[in-house]
């Protein structure tokens, strides 16, 4: 039967597109249902700050009156004034194993873009860097961590086959608690021994505020990587929101030299274990577990998201060890609450030094991600 395509637009019906994740992997025992609630949020242009800089649409694509894909198409215009490369985005590429559906899929978030003058398409971002990235190309036997992607084995090759090539790998690396590193721990001991260097735990009750200077480090440590766009003041807010819940305090500290923050940490306990059953809803009795999860029982994993000095200290010979010392101290942090491993993601491909320090710490990738580029023009 032919494939038809169908287009959603966000903070509509977006019920087909929520319910084609759960078509594409209704057999597929790593997968972990997204929150639908926080879906919906985040796919609706009165919740999502990310609206206020992007257009967006949604597709989903069907055999009949069979769900079989879903994908989405969006403009981030503060990707295109930072970056002047008349570059779109496609994300939420999940499909059956089908080339005429990817194909289609694909063929409709190219037309959608090329419409609003884009001359190339890049993805999946769902919807833009700071969230899910990437189609996985190794490491399917185990679920997805928070706000990582997941997809089917034949996700890649039907990529492919639709007309997309390779522009970057990301790596997933995996840290279980063992010996540190002697380097790694002379470099903490020396740090902690600076009396000028504090390292202090995020305080949760001026999260606001603390997550402003997170937002500082981050628009200075990461100006110029591939494909990054600075951090927004309304999008910060939405995080802090957001963050509430989840963050353990114990896990996100930052790092200050004579009273001034230079440095941070954060790493998040891994949602996706206390969401894994719940099979994207959270009534009737949902929240209830998902607080008690959280809060009493805790996950056994964590997935530490960032880890950054500003610029200007990056090369201060004094302070050469504060990242290896930083490394460190969330291990130990996540060690002495009960946390049995951690995910760091990601890392580009050609990070050499960065990799380089992941490695060096004991972790090993486990997973990698693959960002794909087709011209539309």
């Amino acid at each position: 039967m032919k494939i038809t395509i169908r287009e959603h637009k966000p903070g509509g019906n977006i019920r087909p597109f929520i319910r084609a994740g759960h078509e594409v992997f209704r057999d597929d025992p790593h997968w972990v249902a997204p929150l639908h609630f926080e879906l919906r949020e985040r796919l609706h242009p009165k919740k999502n700050p990310f609206f206020a800089r992007a257009e967006v649409t949604l597709f989903t694509a069907w055999r009949g009156s069979q769900l079989v894909g879903r994908c989405s198409a969006q403009i981030d215009r503060e990707h295109l004034r930072v970056w002047n490369d008349d570059t779109g985005f496609f994300g939420f590429f999940d499909t059956v194993d089908d080339e005429e559906v990817a194909r289609a899929l694909i063929d409709a978030a190219a037309n959608w873009l090329r419409q609003r003058g884009m001359k190339r398409m890049r993805g999946p971002l769902s919807l833009y860097i700071n969230e899910e990235v990437g189609i996985l190309i190794e490491g399917f036997d185990s679920p997805p961590v928070l706000m990582m992607s997941h997809s089917r084995r034949w996700q890649a090759r039907l990529a492919e086959a639709a007309g997309l090539a390779k522009e970057k790998d990301l790596i997933a690396w995996k840290y279980t608690a063992g010996e540190f590193p002697p380097r790694a721990l002379k470099a903490w001991e020396q740090v902690k021994a600076m009396p000028e260097v504090r390292l202090r735990s995020i305080d949760i009750s001026r999260i606001d505020e603390e997550l402003k200077s997170v937002q500082e480090i981050y628009n200075d440590a990461w100006q110029g990587k591939w494909a990054v766009v600075p951090a927004l003041p309304d999008e910060v807010d939405k995080v802090a929101k957001d963050l509430k819940l989840i963050i353990d305090e114990d896990l996100a500290f930052l790092a200050e030299i004579d009273g001034r923050v230079i440095g941070m940490c954060i790493m998040l306990p891994n949602l996706n274990e206390a969401i894994a059953d719940l099979n994207g809803k959270l009534l009737p009795l949902g929240f209830a577990k998902l607080l008690w999860r959280i809060k009493v029982k805790h996950p056994r994993s964590t997935r530490l998201m960032m880890l950054g000095i500003r610029s200007e200290f990056r090369h201060v010979r004094k302070y050469g060890g504060l990242s290896a010392a930083m490394y460190v101290e969330v291990a130990k942090r996540g060690i002495a609450k009960g946390y049995k491993w951690g995910e760091l993601s990601w890392t580009r491909e050609d990070d050499g030094p960065i990799n380089v320090g992941i490695k060096a710490m004991g972790a090993t990738p486990y997973k990698k991600y693959r960002v794909y580029e087709k011209a539309i023009a």
